[in-house]
């Protein structure tokens, strides 16, 4: 039996967590608290599918309350299972403390194949589960906010609003109840490529680190890197989608019926829509065709991208990497013998904890947009408009030359919703990239970035817990 094959995803948290603990000075016993699951729902519920009674096993885990709500997602999964939700909810705890969003970390999961249920049934199950939620008081706008995960999207949690506002019809801020909703539902616009921009915002800051890509033999900057992106989900496909419109270029992309290889690069929009039309990324024109989509990882490449499912990166195939960047987009795609292994290569590690933390930093905006009630840009746009314009006006009249009309353009430009959430998502990307460096410079000894991100993680979740007088 492998390694992988018998192994905890929880525990792999829990190890890389004592591993950054011993270079804290907190008290072993706030350690012990922030570490551990506070509130672990598992639920049974019957469902009727067609003619029969379907009894569904389904999740919901609250690991921290230091910050209320609780933030996470709910993954539609047979792979699903309490160990990997306690895992994926730790991880949202210390992802949300290391990007200075105020909330405790959650997760939830019902263990189904989604592509075994029509539209109807799905629907079924999701308000059922739902409900559960809503009797053990698991849900709420200021109690425990889900948001799509693996499996799940905009339709589910425009489901999850509908059940809850029934349940709630005189809740004013219900809408702030469950984030990656439809923008006609309360969503906000940039939702949907939040963690893909994300990852791109994050390694381009560490790409722009000038001793950070001297010590891996790299040129400082994003543009004529080779990526290899695991993984053409929604998260993988804008990856590849950014680092290819910033001058990088995507040179193989994996899925679960293999891998497509072009030394050129690869759009990620045609090979989409070959997927689509023909059913697998496979013999997609000028391109090789790799026999299983792990022979993509072992590419030779500058940056490599696992955007798919846990563990994939494990001590077996750990040595054949040749990377110089790995970017976890996926949560916990390697295991701690990976990292050890990365560590004495040189191989520098982005870790998952804060570099897919797009989506949370932008579900949080919507959910501050659904207790506000307005949409961003709404008060400022046409103010910021008229006078970027009386600006033009008044430098051309006192030069007598005309700005270009393009560049007129530009800076007439008032912000919408989605440049908001993107430039917010851009400074919270760039100032947590910076803060885990420093902690990462400012101690030696730590070994590698994930480290690094725990420790800054640790910090900030003890810090609240002794200014909340919990702790002595």
């Amino acid at each position: 039996m492998t390694v992988t094959e018998n192994y905890s995803f929880f525990d792999s948290v829990t190890r890389s967590f004592d591993k950054a603990a011993r270079f804290t000075s907190w008290d072993p016993g706030i350690l012990e608290q922030i570490k551990a699951c506070n509130s672990v729902y598992k639920m049974k519920f019957p469902v009727r599918i067609g003619n029969n009674v379907e009894v569904i096993e389904a999740y919901r885990v609250q690991h921290s309350h230091h910050k209320t709500p609780c933030k996470g997602g709910i993954r539609f999964s047979m792979e699903v299972n309490q160990d990997e939700v306690m895992a994926l909810a730790a991880l949202m705890t210390y992802k949300c403390a290391i990007v200075n969003v105020p909330f405790g970390g959650g997760k939830g999961g019902i263990k189904i194949d989604p592509k075994k249920y029509t539209a109807f049934e799905l629907e079924k199950i999701t308000r059922r589960y739902t409900s559960e939620l809503i009797k053990k008081n698991f849900i709420g706008p200021g109690t425990d906010v889900p948001a799509p995960d693996y499996g799940t999207g905009a339709r589910e949690m425009a489901w999850i609003l509908d059940t809850y506002v029934a349940m709630h019809p005189s809740e004013v801020d219900a809408a702030a109840c469950v984030t990656g909703k439809p923008v006609s539902q309360g969503g906000v616009r940039g939702r949907t490529e939040a963690t893909g921009l994300g990852v791109f915002y994050g390694i381009r800051e560490v790409c722009n680190m000038p001793d950070r890509m001297a010590k891996l033999g790299l040129n400082t900057g994003i543009e004529g890197k080779t990526v290899v992106v695991q993984g053409l989900g929604n998260v993988g496909y804008h990856c590849a989608k950014y680092f290819r419109e910033h001058g990088a270029k995507v040179i193989a992309i994996a899925e679960w019926e293999g891998a497509i290889y072009n030394c050129e690069g690869l759009n990620e929009e045609e090979v989409f829509q070959h997927r689509k039309a023909k059913g697998t990324i496979l013999n997609f024109p000028k391109s090789k065709n790799l026999a299983v989509n792990t022979d993509a990882l072992e590419l030779e490449c500058d940056i490599l991208i696992p955007a798919a499912l846990e563990n994939v990166i494990n001590g077996q195939n750990a040595p054949r990497v040749k990377a110089k960047i790995i970017g976890e987009a996926a949560n916990g795609p390697l295991t701690p013998e990976a990292d050890e292994i990365f560590i004495a290569k040189g191989i520098l590690v982005v870790p998952d904890m804060y570099l897919n933390a797009g989506g949370v930093t932008v579900s949080y905006f919507e959910w501050l947009k659904n207790l506000s009630h307005v949409r961003y840009g709404r008060l400022e746009k046409r103010f910021t408009e008229n006078m970027n314009k009386h600006i033009i006006g008044q430098i051309e009249e006192l030069t007598g030359k005309d700005v270009d009309a393009k560049e007129k353009l530009f800076i007439e430009h008032g912000a919408d919703e989605i440049d908001l959430v993107h430039s917010g998502l851009e400074e919270t990307m760039v100032n947590a990239t910076r803060e885990i460096m420093e902690v990462w410079k400012s101690n030696p000894e730590i070994p590698d970035m994930r480290t690094a991100a725990y420790v800054s993680a640790i910090n900030k979740v003890a810090t609240s817990y002794a200014e909340l007088g919990i702790f002595p």
